[in-house]
């Protein structure tokens, strides 16, 4: 069965074109015109993937992504902004949107990010529950059992993705760990040009860091890649060690 795109978009122009292109790609595609009736919509027909135009008349895009996110809904979302929105780019991916792409953009570039997204999906979860001791630190425990972080005795929301990321890093504490190398325990391959890394780390430090700016426990090793610092020593990274097997 061909996967189900939702396009979500007030251009009839862009619907039309963005429908007929991922048709001629093998998707099933449908189409509609606001966010205003998405909730209702979802629940009559599960798309695989919603690409959702920010700037929409009524209910705009990050209304209608907060409205599916705070029901529970999970399916995948791509959120289509105006190049100069960085705001709404920021809101759409803390609200849970799983990429973005500028307009106007290439049809091409919009067809690898759904193919990419959905493709995440579908692969082994890094983040599936282990039965393991918590880990510590901070004021956090993890409960790799759960599949839980919690901040003194609370639980704190988190994505599959986020997660996954956050047991590859305290499962690797106090060692670089390179783009490439997360690339590998996240997505199976050693190379990926979307934006989804750097999302869930800076998803990550948005729940973590007291200041994601200046953050204390995930913090970057230029040039290198990324360290998990559970003692939020700021300093760490400048005595942190490399390997080049990722612990699992």
């Amino acid at each position: 069965m061909n996967q189900h795109v939702l396009i979500v978009d007030d251009d009839p122009v862009v619907r039309d074109l963005v429908r007929e292109y991922l048709q001629n790609h093998g998707f099933a595609v449908s189409v509609l015109h606001d966010g205003a009736s998405l909730k209702r919509r979802i629940e009559l027909e599960r798309p695989a993937m919603i690409v959702l135009d920010v700037m929409m008349p009524g209910k705009d895009g990050i209304s209608a992504l907060r409205e599916l996110r705070n029901a529970g809904e999970d399916i995948p979302v791509i959120l289509l902004t105006a190049r100069s929105d960085v705001i709404d780019r920021v809101i759409g991916l803390e609200l849970g949107a799983d990429d973005y792409l500028s307009k106007p953009f290439d049809q091409r570039e919009l067809l690898a990010r759904i193919r990419s997204v959905l493709r995440r999906r579908h692969v082994d979860s890094p983040g599936a529950p282990e039965m393991r001791a918590p880990y510590r630190f901070g004021p956090f425990e993890v409960d790799f059992a759960a599949r839980e972080l919690r901040r003194d005795g609370a639980r704190i929301a988190l994505r599959s993705a986020e997660f996954a990321m956050l047991k590859i890093l305290v499962k690797n504490e106090m060692i670089v760990l390179t783009r490439a190398q997360l690339n590998e325990r996240m997505r199976g391959t050693t190379t990926y040009r979307d934006r989804s890394l750097d999302v869930s780390i800076w998803r990550l430090r948005r729940l973590l860091e007291t200041d994601p700016s200046e953050p204390r426990y995930v913090q970057t090793v230029w040039g290198q890649g990324y360290i998990f610092v559970p003692h939020g020593d700021p300093a760490a990274a400048d005595r942190a060690v490399h390997t080049d097997e990722v612990r699992t």
